[in-house]
């Protein structure tokens, strides 16, 4: 961890953290490290002499809602980030995987760095399931093709589980289900059977599904049961 993250853990602002950096008044084993950037164990961090706890992992899920990048941080644009509270913010999780702007639903953060690689990793085939809006009527062949994998212009997709929810002349609503997301992967296969998509949803990562208590830019913590059934599906626990 940087030593300014460390530093902030003892009840301080980002800004606060650096200039007691600066000053000073950080310390790692005992003596003075004047460099914010530092990468430090943050048992081994004093601030003013206390030591700084070392932290518990956060988990948590946030209803993504259309507009807002999957990123801590952007010039121009709000972030998943911005729809945390202050004292979240600071202990800095980062988004598992990303949506496009324009897809809305769960979002997982955490500051568990292992987990969230493990999770986008194809190997520990992670599930994703998604409520997709769709142009035109899906048919059963549809679902054969996922089912199958599609040959789109730079890969062939892993099979794929698309349930058809409803059926009509000039839209369609299915669930689709995948183990891996590369680059505006479901809008690519979609549009590969011709059914360009209107609206996608994310609903569920692995064991954890969308709360739909939450409205769209709210978060919650994970619940133990949750953060213990990811942990299982990545070989972690």
């Amino acid at each position: 961890m940087r030593l300014d993250k460390a530093a902030a853990l003892a009840g301080l602002t980002r800004s606060e953290a650096k200039k007691a950096v600066a000053a000073g008044r950080v310390c790692v084993d005992g003596a003075p490290l004047r460099d914010p950037a530092a990468q430090v164990a943050p048992e081994s961090v004093t601030v003013d002499g206390r030591p700084v706890a070392a932290p518990q992992p956060v988990y948590l899920m946030v209803n993504k809602p259309a507009g807002v990048v999957t990123a801590t941080e952007d010039r121009h644009l709000p972030c998943v980030s911005d729809l945390l509270p202050e004292a979240l913010r600071r202990r800095d999780p980062g988004p598992v995987g990303r949506l496009d702007r324009d897809v809305t639903g769960l979002v997982l953060m955490t500051t568990d760095g292992q987990l969230a690689h493990r999770l986008i990793s194809p190997r520990w085939k992670a599930e994703k399931t998604y409520e997709a809006h769709c142009e035109g009527r899906l048919t059963p062949r549809d679902a054969e093709a996922f089912a199958a994998g599609l040959v789109l212009s730079d890969f062939t997709t892993k099979p794929a589980k698309l349930e058809i929810v409803e059926a009509g002349d000039d839209a369609s609503l299915a669930r689709v289900t995948l183990t891996e997301g590369k680059f505006h992967q479901v809008k690519r296969m979609f549009a590969a059977v011709g059914h360009p998509l209107t609206q996608l949803k994310r609903v569920r990562i692995g064991c954890v599904t969308l709360d739909e208590t939450l409205e769209p830019g709210q978060y919650r913590m994970l619940t133990q049961g949750e953060t213990d059934g990811l942990l299982k599906l990545c070989g972690l626990l």
